[in-house]
Parts: C-alpha cells; sequence; structure tokens
C-alpha cells in the first residue's frame, strides 16, 4: 500500500497547486520584446498545462512583478547557488519534505522499481526550444553511455543490485526509467540540490558532439576554446549545475546573462519558466537576480549596511549581534533565525585513507578516535562561540528527526581526559617525548593536522580550544587552512590527515530517506574517500572498504532498499547510527546553533520559520525563491 501511495502522491497535484487554468498575463518585464515581436507572447510561452501556484493555500500573499533582488556570494564559481535556490526540479520537496512533481507533469511508480516520467506537453526550455523526451536520450545515448564524454559509464544511481537500469522514451512526452530490482531512492535523488541531470538541452549540445556535428567546424571550435578534444569541449559546454555557461539553455528560474567570472553576476528571469499563480502570472516575480562577489569577511558587514535583499550564505551564528544590532539601528532589513539542518555544526574527520600507513593504523584504531572525542571540550566551545545555545554531543540525527537517540549523541562525547589517556595507552602509545607528546609506533611525534577551508571562523576557534584539550593528550594539534578546493582534492588523493566540516548535510533523516550517506558509498564523506571512490566507480579507482563496521554500514544500506516496512527501516537507520555513534567516524562536537537570514524590509513571502539545508531543501529552495516578490519594485535602492 506505501508504494500505491507513493505513486498517487505524484500523479496527484501537489497540495498548494491548482487545476484550473486562469487567464493569462503578461510579464511586465517581456512585454516589450512581446510587442516588438522578439519573443512570443505568455501563451505560446507557457506548457500547456504549467504548475500553477495557489499562494493563499500555501499562506502566502500574490506578489509584485518586477525588481531586483540583490545577494552575495564570496566566489564567482558560487554562480552555482541559482540552480540550488531555484529549485527547478523534476520532482521536488515540499515544505514538508514530502515529493511533488515540478518540471514533470506526474510520475507513475510501480513496485518500486518502474518509474514513468510525464513531461508537461507545451514546455520549453529558455531559449524556446522544446523540452521532450529527446533531452532525456540524448543524456542516455549520447552522454553518460559515450566513454569519450564518461569514461567510467553511467552513473552508479543507474545500477541496482549490480544490473543497469533501462531507460525507454515511448512518445515525446514520456520517460520511462525501468529496474529489475527496487530503487526506492531514485526520486529522492532528483530532488536534492544537486541532483543528477538525467536531461541535457540536446539541440544546443549536439553542436559540441562528434556524432552530429561537422567535423571541421566542431575542431574549430576545440582549437577556439583551448582543449584537447571534443569530448572536452562538450563537457566544458554542458555544466547544468555549475551554471557557469549563459548560452546553455537551462529550466531554472533565472537565466544567468554573465559571461565573465566579475565581481557582479546577473541572471534574469526565464521567460519559459513553467510556474504560475493562480491570477496567470507567470513566476518569478523578481526580474534580476544581482550576485555581487564579495570577500567572505564582508558579507556580514555588507548585510549590516542593508545592502542585501536576502542573504544566508557567508553568515555564521557569531555575526547575529552585529545582524541584529543592524536590524534595530538601520531598519532596513529583518534576522530570521532559522534552524540548522546539518548534522553538526563542525565536525571532525580523520581521515581513514590517509596515505601515510603508521598514521592510518592509528587513526583506524576506534580507540584512537574514541580518545579524540572525548579529549574535546564541547561545553567551553559551545559557551565561548554560541552563547550555550548549540546542542553538544557527536553527530547524529537532530533531535527533531523520528530517528533521533540521546544516547548516540552523547556516546563519546564528554569531556573524559583521564579516560582518553588511558585508550591510548591501551593501544600502545605510551612513549613520549621530552615535551610529553606521544610518540607514534615509529617515533615520530604526534602531530594531528587538521585542514580547514579557512572560510567559517568558528571552526578555527573550536580548533584552537581544542588544541589545548588535546595537548593533554598528549597529541599536538596542528590546523592548516586551505583554499576549499584545494582541501577536498587532498582529502580525496588521501593527503590530507584529518579535516574540519560540517556533519551531514541531511540531519533531519525519517525511515523512509535512504541511509547511503551513512555507509562509504561517497566520497564526500571526508573519513573515506577511497572507499567512497570505490562503490562510486564500481571497483575502477578508490579502495574497497576493509574495517568491519563500515562493511556492515554497506550491507544495512543495502537491506534498506530491499524491504518498504517502515519498522524494518526504522531499525536499519538505528543501527546504522548506533554504528557511527560508536565508531566516531567523524567526531561531532556541536549542532544545531541557529543559522541567521537577512531579508530587507521589501521582501516578502519568505518564510520567518525555517530550516537551512543543503539536502534536503535545497538551503531557499524548498521555499519556493520564485514566489518571493519585492514589495516596492521599483525603487531603485543604492548600493
Amino acid at each position: 500500500m506505501r508504494k500505491l501511495a507513493l505513486a498517487l502522491s505524484l500523479v496527484a497535484t501537489p497540495l498548494w497547486a491548482q487545476t484550473t487554468l486562469p487567464p493569462l498575463q503578461e510579464s511586465s518585464f517581456w512585454a516589450q520584446e512581446v510587442d516588438s515581436g522578439n519573443l512570443p507572447p505568455i501563451e505560446s510561452r507557457l506548457p500547456q498545462e504549467p504548475l500553477i501556484v495557489d499562494l493563499a493555500a500555501k499562506g502566502r500573499s500574490f506578489g509584485t512583478q518586477g525588481g531586483t533582488l540583490r545577494t552575495l556570494v564570496s566566489r564567482s564559481k558560487d554562480v552555482r547557488q541559482m540552480v540550488v535556490y531555484g529549485y527547478a526540479r523534476l520532482v521536488g520537496y515540499q515544505p514538508d519534505y514530502s515529493l511533488a512533481p515540478d518540471i514533470l507533469k506526474s510520475v507513475d511508480v510501480e513496485q518500486g522499481r518502474k518509474y514513468t516520467l510525464h513531461l508537461r506537453n507545451g514546455h520549453r526550455w529558455s531559449d524556446g526550444a522544446p523540452f521532450t523526451s529527446d533531452d532525456f536520450k540524448y543524456w542516455w545515448d549520447n552522454v553518460v553511455n559515450n566513454a569519450e564524454i564518461t569514461p567510467s559509464g553511467p552513473p552508479d544511481f543507474m545500477f541496482v543490485e549490480n544490473k543497469l537500469g533501462r531507460v525507454t522514451f515511448p512518445d515525446p512526452l514520456t520517460v520511462v526509467f525501468e529496474w529489475d530490482d527496487p530503487n526506492p531512492d531514485f526520486l529522492h535523488l532528483l530532488a536534492q540540490a544537486s541532483p543528477p541531470f538525467i536531461y541535457r538541452p540536446a539541440h544546443y549540445l549536439k553542436q559540441f558532439h562528434a556524432d552530429f556535428a561537422d567535423p571541421e567546424k566542431l575542431a574549430d571550435e576545440v582549437d577556439d576554446a583551448r582543449v584537447k578534444s571534443w569530448a572536452a569541449l562538450h563537457n566544458k559546454r554542458d555544466n547544468m549545475y555549475k551554471f557557469d555557461n549563459p548560452q546553455q539553455p537551462t529550466l531554472q528560474p533565472w537565466l544567468n546573462t554573465s559571461d565573465s567570472d566579475g565581481s557582479r553576476q546577473l541572471f534574469v528571469k526565464n521567460p519559459y519558466y513553467h510556474r504560475i499563480d493562480s491570477r496567470g502570472i507567470q513566476l518569478p516575480y523578481i526580474d534580476v537576480v544581482n550576485m555581487d562577489v564579495v570577500g567572505g569577511g564582508l558579507i556580514a558587514a555588507k548585510a549590516n549596511a542593508g545592502e542585501v535583499d536576502l542573504q544566508a550564505r557567508g553568515l555564521d551564528f557569531p555575526d547575529i549581534s552585529i545582524l541584529k544590532k543592524g536590524e534595530v539601528d538601520g531598519g532596513k532589513y529583518k534576522v530570521f533565525l532559522w534552524a540548522n539542518g546539518a548534522a553538526s555544526q563542525i565536525a571532525i574527520y580523520p581521515n581513514l585513507n590517509f596515505a601515510d600507513p603508521v598514521w592510518r593504523d592509528v587513526m583506524r584504531d576506534v580507540r584512537f578516535r574514541r580518545a579524540l572525542s572525548l579529549g574535546i571540550d564541547r561545553r567551553m566551545i559551545n559557551r565561548a562561540l554560541y552563547f550555550g545555545l548549540a546542542k553538544e554531543g557527536g553527530m547524529t540525527a537532530l533531535s527533531q528527526s523520528v530517528l533521533y537517540d540521546e544516547a548516540d549523541l552523547h556516546a563519546w562525547a564528554a569531556l573524559d581526559i583521564d579516560a582518553a589517556n588511558a585508550l591510548l595507552d591501551e593501544m600502545g602509545l605510551t612513549e613520549r617525548m621530552p615535551s610529553g607528546l606521544r610518540k607514534l609506533p615509529d617515533g615520530r611525534p604526534m602531530e594531528f593536522v587538521v585542514e580547514t577551508a579557512g572560510e567559517r571562523s568558528e571552526e578555527e576557534n573550536a580548533l584552537a580550544i581544542i588544541t589545548d584539550t588535546w595537548r593533554d593528550l598528549g597529541i599536538r594539534l596542528i590546523m592548516r587552512p586551505l583554499d576549499r578546493d584545494i582541501l577536498r582534492n587532498r582529502i580525496y588523493a588521501g593527503t590530507t590527515m584529518a579535516a574540519v566540516w560540517f556533519g551531514w548535510d541531511n540531519g533531519l533523516p525519517g525511515p523512509a530517506t535512504s541511509p547511503k550517506y551513512l555507509a562509504p558509498t561517497n566520497q564526500e564523506f571526508f573519513a573515506w574517500p577511497m572507499w567512497g571512490q570505490y562503490y562510486q566507480t564500481m571497483g575502477q579507482s578508490g579502495e574497497a572498504p576493509d574495517l568491519q563496521p563500515a562493511q556492515e554500514l554497506m550491507d544495512l544500506a543495502e537491506s534498506w532498499t530491499r524491504t518498504d516496512d517502515t519498522q524494518e527501516r526504522t531499525a536499519i537507520w538505528d543501527r546504522m547510527l548506533e554504528i557511527h555513534a560508536d565508531q566516531q567516524f567523524a567526531i561531532g562536537i556541536l549542532s544545531e546553533a541557529p543559522q541567521p537570514i537577512v531579508v530587507s524590509n521589501r521582501l516578502k513571502n519568505v518564510p520567518e520559520n525555517g530550516v537551512w539545508a543543503y539536502d534536503p531543501g535545497a538551503h531557499f529552495g524548498i521555499h519556493r525563491i520564485d514566489e518571493f516578490y519585492l514589495e516596492d519594485p521599483l525603487v531603485q535602492v543604492s548600493r
């Protein structure tokens, strides 16, 4: 019955939508282009059955068209946030974290293994070209199954029980994904902040593909782009998530119009966007998004000065006091405090795939990881950094999750220097330097290097406090700030000893949430990058997990996919969370500190209470930023 209910819920219209098409109103932003004949009228730009949003049913007000929304990022590559925030997905999460069709008209689900995707008739890419099953076929036949473009072959989600799924295209508006065994995580993957884009604008990309393009013209394009092959050119032009190619058509609510990586990035509303309100006005309400690139240290100051309309990225808990003061003094914005959906604000990841064999063996001994956790004064860190408002403990499901277990939160998480030293002694790490530092088995001093992305002061301040207590264990903590991309690449290559980062993106799982991210299935979990690579590449790179608890996590994750019984799935989750709490693969420190959200007084329909989470929810995405609007869009705001 649960599978049937899932199928019906995705076939049906979302609860906040209506089915009766209202009289359509031309967008004020595009009216001049329509009048001049450069753009078709609204009736020709929308799908025959657009997604009609009933704002009143969502407790929101109808919006005013127009205006420019100002926001900030700290790197030019963060233009990808427009894909996250815009959150146009084949299926997407609703505020209660149930799934509903978005780009798709509906989805039929049969036995959890066959998914029939129904497209909206008349839906078009941002350049006006039809969006049809051919765009899915191009992805399947010409991208993931082309060895030059995708040497690793189809992505791992297309394999169930080591058998490749099938994709068929019965007609222009129908795509069928089918496996021999259930693939219950498929729709949730499509709803991610960074989803697998299982479609591509075929009409655009064919000009860069050897199977379709004129060879001489393609060779010239390769030379002009200064890449080594046509496949490299194709991959460079095909950036659905990075969003850094303005020429590539999109289905997102706003289009990238900036050809360079300059300090100002502009996005204009998509004239072919598939969502309208119940008055017949095409979304998004806001015409332009102005994304300025500034130094990370300036974001809070600029927000405080009223230079943004919507800002959360680049703001952290320590900024709340100055932001609240600016709210009172300047009167230009409000500060909302959203819940944080990450499983941990700060977590330390010993790299179990570290290239140094001596350190690797030490870190793979669970007693060492437990000792590190017992040597952290979480109470002091909480008081110093979060005024005591965060929740102290290890990394596990957050207290708002039905899977929360207080025992998991507190496992090995109370400051106990004596117990930590006893564990290290039990390991045989009893030899010490004259300075008091313990020695590794090969005689080197125990200097534990933790690398950071250097982007959050809380991480560095927490590590400074941990340095003092770990010194009482005979371990010297050395902090090394790096660029984020360099840090990730070092972790993936096994050259980072340990890293500090957030906890799991999804700290709010339920029994129906796939627990795959708790198992070594992805290199993004910094404790086991090589094991994750092994799974992601089906053994072509990385290393197979060789620790029993990690292998048990893999088995449990597979068992979850083979049942749809809620009690069984809950038991699997409970065991996997228990293993993480016991094994301390990631050493969580604190969680649930509020996330400040700065909202201009002009900006409406932004929820006062929300959850700031990358997955699930895509930050602002789940709250549908295309429904936000500026109350006085014609007013020019000084920068």
